[in-house]
């Protein structure tokens, strides 16, 4: 590049720095017929982050279902909104924040769980739920430990200090995030359909309003840092993790809430990734209006701090407000009363651009298209493998016998019971947890209602990395089915799509395939996508995630008292299985754990067959036929049972299947659940299925204190529940 386009305060490597690329540097340039100073060169580096531009992602992100009858408000808003009636929404969306929390994992995953709750509440929602969902590396990796435990405490002591329940989620564990985990957090919300606020800054000469905590230098370049990929020295990265305050947020979120009862909001934007930055920023590009912000106003906690800092400061617990003129007086006593800052920082003005001023001077003046609608929009090159075909073959007759694999399966610590993660949080505050974390989906009623909303999370990224387009397919289907299991009608998800380097062809490949699979699940299943966030960068030395595009579904029960669970509950109840049975091994948990080995396609995905068998065991839910349902997933029917004994400490004697019994046993077709059925109702339940076209097969009966084969015991319940139970919290209990 021409040392035109530098001078003293701008070099290529201040540039580098930023994270922008020369060519970028170059349009920046060009656009603004002159050389951007350092304060604006910060803000066009975390405006045109792939954090917060999806410069990578955006051109695919469009193939994704987004509409639909109850769907209120879809992607682009701070979360997205599903009409439950009765003049009620649900609010809803989830956000990683992976980089700072293998940076610092207790403020990395306290501060994504409070700015996720920020992104419902600005919308008028109160947070009703949380729900999360964690990937670590392998458990004898020298950091996992410590991860592990510093997360966990990070959700639970934010959620648990805003009195918000956190409900459910998933972990994982696999050496591929070794060098970067994936902390996804997810947020559900209640609001009413008429009490509804967006972001969109309309009408030039309105107060814009800072209210919350004060500014500080923390968290500076955050968005940078969550655009780029790991390597040796990402220690030295620690002070751009923000740190929470999750007593303010309770404050704020009580203040925001008071005064969305009047009449004085016109936008509100929560300052998360980017801070002040991209607030404004998005305010303004939303509402056709430009800012003007006098930054001598911003309360900041810090001395001296310059408008480079000010902007890009991520500190947390802070909102952005354009009131409505006149209303100043009201909202600074709601907020003083709350004892949090309130500042008139600026005011929206005609034309289309950002102004800075400081100490009296102009510090910035920038176009606010070219730092949102006309940022970059790269069409990445992209590579597809082709996938495997054949399913996985092995000698049957070298394998454990049935009940020992079983047992090793249950106690592996992608299987073993989460207890120990999910009694840090507490899941029943607010008194409207009905079901909680251990089964398909968590059922959180609506306060005074008989409704309640089912909330999942859901991907297997096993199966994603067999082959991104069944993986994503999947993702979808399995959040469906989860919601379904419970009886929950399913409205929407949310995503976070979670990737490697996109300039590298062949992972912008299961970026690009799993978008495409997870769009035909959402329009085959019309549970369509009304929020997300793509995270991508993920890696370290060149050592990329397993592709993991978290699925968060929400459905609604018209009345939870028809919901069904996952125990068993009823001696002598048949063990029923609905959908059809192949035997598929590739990608499974029993060829990881028992054979070792990963490869082989996942199992295909039936989008028709799902949505037949779903709407039937809906229905069946409904009548009142059955009470105890789980769907078939990571470890196939014998697991599943499995922990249908262990919720409902009663066993079942199942009878031997034809054919390879580790098949039928293992197997992870999809679209499949095991139901317990009392048998004065089997009768109706088989002639309902074959109206349905859906495949039935008795497995055996309700009885005991054991898995059993044929009367054989595999393992009493005592010894799989020792073993399920004990894996986790011997892992933590052992010396760092």
């Amino acid at each position: 590049m021409t040392a035109a386009l530098y001078n003293n305060e701008i070099s290529p490597s201040t540039v580098s720095e930023h994270g922008l690329s020369d060519d970028e540097y170059a349009l920046i340039v060009e656009r603004l017929g002159r050389i951007p100073n350092l304060t604006e060169l910060g803000i066009f580096s975390v405006m045109w982050s792939e954090h917060c531009s999806y410069k990578s992602s955006r051109r695919w992100l469009k193939h994704l279902p987004t509409d639909g009858p109850q769907v209120i408000c879809g992607p682009g808003e701070n979360a997205g909104i599903v009409d439950i009636g009765d003049g009620q929404a649900i609010v809803f969306k989830m956000e990683s924040h992976n980089h700072p929390s293998f940076i610092e994992p207790y403020q990395g995953a306290a501060t994504g769980v409070g700015g996720i709750m920020r992104d419902v509440f600005t919308m008028g929602a109160r947070p009703i739920a949380n729900m999360n969902a964690l990937r670590f590396g392998e458990p004898e990796h020298e950091k996992t430990r410590h991860l592990l435990s510093g997360v966990v405490a990070g959700i639970g002591g934010y959620g648990n200090c805003m009195g918000v329940p956190t409900v459910g989620g998933e972990v994982n564990f696999h050496p591929r995030y070794n060098g970067n985990i994936l902390v996804n957090a997810m947020t559900v919300g209640l609001v009413e359909t008429d009490k509804i606020f967006y972001s969109a800054a309309k009408g030039a000469g309105n107060p814009v309003v800072y209210v919350g905590s004060k500014t500080g230098r923390d968290g500076i370049h955050g968005a940078t840092m969550a655009s780029a990929e790991f390597d040796d020295d990402s220690d030295e990265k620690r002070p751009t993790v923000q740190v929470g305050d999750p007593f303010t947020e309770k404050l704020l979120l009580e203040a925001c809430l008071e005064l969305m009862q009047e009449d004085a909001i016109i936008a509100i934007q929560d300052m998360g990734a980017a801070g002040l930055t991209s607030s404004s920023v998005e305010m303004a590009s939303k509402g056709g209006v430009g800012f003007r912000l006098d930054l001598d106003r911003v309360p900041c906690r810090e001395e001296a701090m310059t408008p480079y800092e000010m902007m890009l400061s991520e500190s947390q617990e802070r909102m952005l407000m354009v009131l409505q003129p006149g209303k100043e007086e009201l909202a600074e006593k709601i907020f003083r009363k709350w004892e949090l800052d309130f500042a008139v920082v600026g005011e929206t003005i005609p034309g289309s651009n950002l102004t800075l001023v400081h100490r009296g001077s102009e510090v910035a003046d920038l176009p606010i298209d070219f730092l949102t609608d006309d940022a970059p929009n790269y069409n990445r090159p992209w590579t597809s493998n082709e996938p495997v075909k054949d399913d996985i073959a092995f000698d049957s007759a070298k394998c454990p016998d049935p009940g020992k694999c079983l047992i090793q399966l249950v106690g592996s610590p992608d299987l073993a019971s989460r207890r120990w993660i999910w009694e840090q949080y507490d899941y029943s505050v607010m008194a409207d947890t009905v079901s909680g974390p251990g089964g398909d989906a968590a059922v959180v009623r609506i306060h005074g209602t008989s409704k309640a909303i089912a909330i999942t999370t859901d991907v297997t990224p096993r199966y994603c990395e067999a082959d991104p387009f069944e993986g994503g397919k999947q993702a979808v289907a399995e959040a469906w089915r989860n919601l379904t299991a419970v009886g929950a009608t399913p409205l929407a998800i949310t995503d976070c799509l979670n990737f490697g380097n996109p300039e590298r062809p062949e992972i912008m490949g299961q970026f690009v395939e799993a978008i495409k699979g997870m769009a035909e699940a959402c329009a085959a299943l019309n549970f369509p996508v009304v929020s997300g966030n793509v995270s991508l960068y993920n890696e370290t030395n060149g050592q990329a995630i397993l592709p993991t595009p978290a699925v968060g579904g929400v459905g609604l029960l018209k009345n939870y008292t028809k919901r069904a669970s996952i125990g068993f509950k009823t001696e002598g109840d048949v063990v029923l299985l609905l959908g059809s049975t192949t035997g598929h091994l590739g990608a499974s948990l029993f060829a990881r754990e028992v054979l070792g080995r990963e490869d082989g396609p996942p199992p295909p995905v039936d989008l028709a067959a799902e949505r037949r068998t779903g709407d039937l065991v809906r229905e069946m839910i409904e009548e009142g036929l059955l009470s105890s349902v789980h769907d078939v997933s990571d470890g196939g029917v014998l697991v599943a049972i499995t922990e249908m004994a262990l919720a409902g400490e009663i066993g079942a004697d199942l009878s031997s299947p034809d054919g390879d019994p580790y098949r039928y046993l293992f197997g992870e077709d999809q679209g499949r659940y095991v139901c317990a059925v009392s048998p004065q109702n089997l009768d109706r339940m088989v002639s309902m299925a074959q109206s349905a076209s859906v495949q039935t097969a008795q497995l055996g009966h309700v009885t005991g204190t054991a898995i059993a084969l044929d009367g054989a015991v595999l393992a009493p319940i005592g010894d799989l529940r020792n073993q399920h139970e004990s894996w986790l919290p011997d892992y933590m209990g052992t010396a760092e």
